[in-house]
């Protein structure tokens, strides 16, 4: 991380962070570990929610292993002090509390500063340890011993509203998101070709194309005398991704780029759900859990929002099966649909409902919010966005091209400056597994059903992994031939889809419709950003907080 950054974040919140730390633990010894067969532990973990479906192999049972024999007991693991009955949930408490959910992203920063490469937060009420690593080494073992059905901890908001309050409708289908073990792996074998396969994404650039270009034309009428856009731009990024996720997920436009949308509209109503489901995960997660035990204001509006999601992609799901069995497709004219593909093999309104629901549910605000903070970067880097804006001259001539996936495929230094972006300011600051065995991570005891985190966050920005990781280099995701930069990069450094058999879904859609809209705005319109600089925050992801006052010029052909 630049000393400028890590020096910010420490004035910010040394002084915040200074209780947490326990006397001796400032400076503990890393102890690397082989990766081998460990015994069971014996040491005691605040329980997961899906700790007994975690079946230890019998060879695990019975190994006694080195490496667990000399690791170190998991309670000496450094971390910030837990209070009596409060635990650590108190330091995100109102009044009392040391963090908004807003710093979660410096408090992890900060963990890492103070304790480590390994952190242990106890204390949670409602939920087990947090594991925080930071050794990027130790995160590539985990992931890559997860097995087929690796345990994201994710959402026990979610999980509660599909396996209970909803067991009705979901039933056996739970989904890919808040889902967990076989019935997870199930569901996504069921869907997950015609989402990846290449050849299905590909049919989808023309009609994502007429999605950016509607945009493109709404951001025009949005100007003002400065050619400015907007104070709440963002909300517009989250109607292009709401349009974006409609066409692939319900075979529909959704209409979320008509002039003029009432708060009472749909699209307006669709975009309001997804933020509020989302951007609350964190307060029902961190915060004291009393929604577990009875309805909470927060966990009433949860459900509400969760039944229009619903009720809206099972009405568009039977109007795309009737537009279907009469042959009038709306999203690619004369071949099937994601979702006909999908409704066709499986034979399921309710599976294709359930898949589209995950799909927007997780895309809209995930994309948006990458997209703003890709555009603030591209704004606040002139020198960067001429780089871009020459490639696309020489790929496309003439800004009027229609786009392929081949030309697409052409724009090197545009794909690499997204990538470096989802680096430095990684839009998920971390990823997450719970252990599903005992093992031994940074030379301790790890017992099954700990959660760990890997906050990508801060280990995408450590030098030890990242040469000159304090610096916005695109090119170091170039190939030699490409201008690339030499160095170190760690290939876990970066991990803005997740890994292994739990990434996203529809990352390759996401991909998509980022650099569509990359390439028809900055073939044609320079962006700039001339207001004080904005600060990153996390509501659910972590983008720029604060007006989008973008100015949008159209460039001289």
């Amino acid at each position: 991380m630049s000393s400028s950054r890590s020096s910010f974040l420490a004035r910010e919140l040394n002084n915040k962070l200074s209780p947490l730390i326990n006397s001796g633990n400032k400076s503990r010894t890393i102890i690397k570990s082989e990766n081998a067969t460990r015994q069971r532990s014996t040491a005691t973990a605040a329980a997961c929610p899906h700790l007994a479906e975690i079946q230890p192999s019998a060879a695990h049972e019975a190994a006694h292993s080195e490496a667990w024999a000399n690791a170190r007991p998991y309670k000496e693991i450094p971390g910030p002090r837990a209070l009596p009955i409060l635990g650590n949930t108190w330091r995100f408490a109102p009044i009392i509390g040391q963090y908004k959910i807003s710093d979660v992203a410096d408090m992890s920063y900060q963990l890492y500063k103070y304790f480590g490469k390994i952190v242990r937060v106890s204390g949670l009420i409602g939920r087990p340890d947090l594991l925080f690593i930071y050794d990027l080494d130790e995160t590539e073992k985990v992931y890559r011993n997860e097995g087929p059905t690796p345990f994201r901890p994710s959402m026990p908001s979610l999980v509660k509203y599909k396996s209970v309050l909803r067991k009705d409708f979901f039933g056996d289908l739970g989904g890919v998101v808040g889902v967990h073990g076989e019935p997870w792996r199930e569901f996504r074998s069921r869907v997950q070709k015609p989402v990846l396969q290449l050849s299905t994404v590909r049919r989808y650039v023309s009609p994502l194309e007429q999605v950016t270009n509607d945009f493109m034309d709404r951001c025009g009428t949005l100007l003002d005398a400065n050619s400015e856009l907007p104070d709440d731009f963002d909300n517009e990024v989250h109607k292009w991704a709401l349009e974006c996720i409609g066409l692939v997920a319900l075979d529909t436009r959704l209409g979320c780029l008509e002039p003029d949308l009432g708060p009472d509209s749909e699209p307006i109503q669709i975009i309001n759900a997804a933020k509020y489901a989302l951007r609350n995960v964190a307060t029902l997660e961190l915060k004291a859990p009393y929604w577990r035990y009875f309805p909470t204001p927060l966990w009433t509006k949860y459900v509400n929002n969760m039944d229009f999601f619903v009720e809206v992609c099972l009405k568009y799901i039977r109007s795309a099966t009737a537009r279907m069995e009469a042959r009038e497709g709306l999203a690619l004219k004369g071949e099937p649909s994601l979702l006909e593909r999908v409704i066709q093999s499986e034979k399921s309104e309710k599976l294709a409902t359930i898949m589209a629901l995950d799909m927007i549910l997780v895309g809209i605000d995930t994309i948006s919010m990458a997209v703003c903070s890709i555009l603030y970067q591209i704004a606040t880097r002139p020198a960067e966005q001429e780089k871009i804006y020459q490639e696309l001259k020489r790929v496309m001539p003439d800004p009027n091209t229609e786009l392929t996936m081949p030309l697409i495929d052409k724009c090197h230094y545009m794909k690499a400056f997204i990538r470096e972006v989802l680096r430095v300011y990684s839009t998920v600051i971390g990823n997450g597994r719970t252990v599903m065995e005992d093992t031994v991570i940074c030379g301790y005891r790890i017992p099954k059903g700990v959660q760990c985190v890997f906050p990508t966050i801060v280990t995408g920005n450590m030098e030890e992994y990242v040469t000159e990781a304090g610096s916005f280099k695109p090119e170091r995701w170039l190939k030699g031939s490409e201008g690339g930069f030499e160095g170190n990069l760690h290939p876990f450094a970066s991990l803005p889809y997740g890994y292994g058999a739990r990434m996203c879904l529809g990352r390759r859609f996401a991909d998509l419709e980022m650099q569509i809209l990359l390439v028809k705005l900055l073939r044609s319109h320079k962006l700039e950003y001339n207001h004080e600089p904005l600060k990153y925050a996390v509501t659910f992801m972590y983008a720029p907080e604060g007006p989008l006052k973008f100015k949008m010029t159209k460039r001289p052909e």
